[in-house]
């Protein structure tokens, strides 16, 4: 496994959309992968906006862009 900065803790492209496909896995990942990167206010705006908004544009992104969506 490569450890890019594109998508969820490096794993391959078809595993972060099925990962970003579900809101759940989507939302955890997505906190676990801006703690370990120490982005802590993009953990905290993930924490309140991540089961609507954010979900929304880490899905398209990681779709079209093959990576995940980065505020900061």
């Amino acid at each position: 496994m490569s450890s890019s900065k594109k998508d969820y803790f490096g794993l391959a492209w078809l595993i972060s959309v099925i990962l970003a496909i579900i809101p759940v896995t989507s939302w955890l990942c997505g906190v676990v992968t801006r703690l370990q990167e120490g982005k802590i206010l993009a953990v905290i705006i993930r924490l309140f906006l991540g089961f609507n908004i954010i979900w929304i544009c880490d899905l398209i992104s990681m779709i079209f862009a093959h990576k995940i969506f980065r505020l900061f």
